[in-house]
């Protein structure tokens, strides 16, 4: 598994506006350094949805997540 990598707010937001722009997907990916095109995907999902709020929480979520099955997990 790879490393998990977070983006700035204002990384996905950049990458939604030229996404809708028309830019395309590599030359986003080249331009803000990001690793997967998934990514830029889920961010313009949750766009279209009115979602941005996950922009800013959805690495908190997992690590309140992870942090939650730690404490469950013996050692």
């Amino acid at each position: 598994m790879g490393t998990r990598v977070s983006y700035p707010v204002e990384v996905k937001q950049k990458a939604v506006e030229m996404r809708l722009a028309g830019v395309p997907m590599k030359e986003i990916m080249q331009e803000l350094n990001i690793k997967n095109n998934t990514q830029i995907k889920t961010w313009v999902r949750w766009y279209k949805a009115g979602d941005t709020h996950r922009f800013e929480h959805s690495l908190l979520v997992s690590n309140t997540l992870m942090e939650k099955v730690r404490s469950i997990l013996p050692n």
